[in-house]
C-alpha cells in the first residue's frame, strides 16, 4: 500500500490514535516494510562514556516520548513508572530522586524554578526543581503525550484531541484554552508547543502550525505544513510530530507527508519549502540541514539553497530518532537501540553502538559542553563523547 508516494508504516508502529472513537492503537515494532538489517560498519569513530545511570523503568513498554530536560548544569528525567530525578549534567551524580505515585505520560518540561509532567490520568503536575516537591496539579480534559512547555509565567500543554491549554506557573490557575481541529485518524506522536514571551506555536495532526498569543490564546496566524490528500483516512495522515526549530526570527518545521519549510515567526509567511516526509524536526549543523525521513533515510540539504547533498538509505524503516549533530558527525538512534554515526560531509556510516535493547525513541541531545546525551526506552541515561579510534 502506498500513501501519496510514500510507503505506509503500519499504524501500530506509532500507536495510531483513532480520536473519533477515543481508542488508542497498540504499540508494536512490526511494519509493512521490512526494516533494513543493522548495517556492517567499519567503525572509525567510537563512543566514550562520560557517565551513565538508570531512571526507573524508562518507558516501561508504553509508547511514550519521555525526553529528559537539559537545563545546562542539571538534567531532569522521568520514567513511566513514576521516578523523577535531578542529576549533575557534568558528572551524572544524583542531586535528588522522587518516586511518584502516578504513572507518567508526558514530560519533562520546565523553567527556572519548576518542572512539569503529565500523568496517565491526565493531570498536569508542577514540581519544585530544587527538591522535586509537588507544588500543584490540574486535571486536563484528556491525555497528553508532548512535554509541557513554560516561559516562566505560563506553562502550556497540548492534549491528543487538539486542545492547547495555558496555566499560571505560580498557582496552576487556567488562563486560556484553544481548541484545535484534529482528523479522525492521527499518529500517536505529538510535538511539544513552543512557548515564547508573546507567542505560543502549536503543531497539529491536521498538518497546521498555528501561532497563538501568549496572553490570551488568540490565533495570530497559521501555516499549512501538510495538506491531506487521498480517499482514506490513512492516506490523509499529515501529522506534525516534531517540535519546530527556532532560527532567529523564523522557525524550521517538517511534517509527515508534507513539507520541510522555513516560516517567518512573526507573520507565518513561508520563506521557502520543499517536499519532505518526517516524524521529527530537522536539525542544523554548520551550513547544512539534516532530516530523518519517515522511511528511515537520513538526508542532508545545503542550507543556502536546500539542494540535497547526500542521502543515506542503509537505515531504511529502522524508525530513526531526530538527528543530532556532534562536531563533524550526525548521530541517530533506532528502534532496536542502535546508535549510528554518519559523516556530516558525505553521509557515510562511520560508527555504531548497541545502546538499549528496548530501543531508542526520544531525540538525542547536545549538552552545554558539547557531549551527547542519550535516553533509552529501557531507562538508561548516558552522556557520551565521540572520538576517532586509535
Amino acid at each position: 500500500m502506498r500513501l501519496t508516494g510514500n510507503r505506509l508504516v503500519k499504524a501500530g508502529v506509532f500507536s495510531v490514535l483513532v480520536t473519533a472513537m477515543g481508542v488508542s492503537g497498540c504499540s508494536t515494532t512490526d511494519t509493512f516494510e521490512q526494516p533494513a538489517p543493522v548495517p556492517d560498519v567499519d567503525s572509525s569513530v567510537q563512543f566514550e562514556t562520560v557517565w551513565s545511570r538508570s531512571v526507573g523503568d524508562g518507558h516501561d513498554d508504553d509508547f511514550l516520548y519521555l525526553s529528559p530536560l537539559n537545563a545546562g548544569k542539571t538534567v531532569y528525567a522521568a520514567s513511566a513508572d513514576g521516578e523523577l530525578v535531578s542529576v549533575d549534567a557534568e558528572t551524572g551524580e544524583l542531586n535528588w530522586k522522587r518516586k511518584l505515585d502516578d504513572r507518567i505520560f508526558a514530560g519533562v518540561g520546565g523553567d527556572r524554578s519548576q518542572l512539569y509532567l503529565v500523568t496517565r490520568e491526565a493531570d498536569l503536575v508542577a514540581f519544585s526543581s530544587e527538591d522535586g516537591e509537588e507544588l500543584w496539579r490540574r486535571a486536563l480534559p484528556t491525555e497528553a503525550l508532548a512535554a509541557p512547555q513554560s516561559n516562566g509565567a505560563l506553562v502550556v500543554t497540548q492534549t491528543t484531541d487538539g486542545r492547547v491549554l495555558a496555566f499560571e506557573t505560580a498557582t496552576g490557575k487556567k488562563l486560556w484554552q484553544y481548541d484545535g481541529v484534529v482528523p479522525a485518524l492521527s499518529l500517536r506522536a505529538a510535538a511539544a508547543p513552543l512557548v515564547g514571551g508573546d507567542v505560543v506555536l502549536a503543531s497539529f495532526s491536521n498538518g497546521k502550525l498555528i501561532a497563538l498569543s501568549a496572553d490570551a490564546g488568540q490565533p495570530l496566524w497559521q501555516y499549512e505544513v501538510g495538506q491531506p490528500q487521498g480517499r482514506t483516512e490513512l492516506e490523509r495522515l499529515v501529522d506534525i510530530a516534531g517540535q519546530p526549530l527556532v532560527l532567529d526570527s523564523a522557525v524550521l518545521v517538517s511534517g509527515y507527508q508534507g513539507k520541510l519549510a522555513l516560516v517567518d515567526i512573526r507573520t507565518g509567511q513561508e520563506i521557502w519549502s520543499r517536499k519532505a516526509s518526517s516524524l521529527h524536526s530537522p536539525m542544523i549543523g554548520g551550513s547544512s540541514i539534516f532530516l530523518s525521513a519517515a522511511n528511515g533515510d537520513v538526508i542532508a540539504y545545503r542550507g543556502s539553497d536546500r539542494r540535497e547533498l547526500w542521502l543515506q538509505d542503509k537505515l531504511s524503516w529502522r524508525q530513526l530518532t531526530q538527528p543530532a549533530v556532534y562536531e563533524s558527525y550526525v548521530v541517530v538512534g533506532d528502534y532496536e537501540g542502535y546508535l549510528h554515526v554518519l559523516s556530516a560531509d558525505d553521509g557515510s556510516l562511520v560508527g555504531q553502538k548497541r545502546y538499549d535493547s528496548d530501543g531508542l525513541r526520544v531525540p538525542l541531545q547536545r549538552m552545554a559542553d558539547g557531549n551527547l546525551m542519550v535516553f533509552g526506552n529501557g531507562g538508561k541515561l548516558s552522556v557520551f563523547k565521540l572520538r576517532e579510534r586509535d
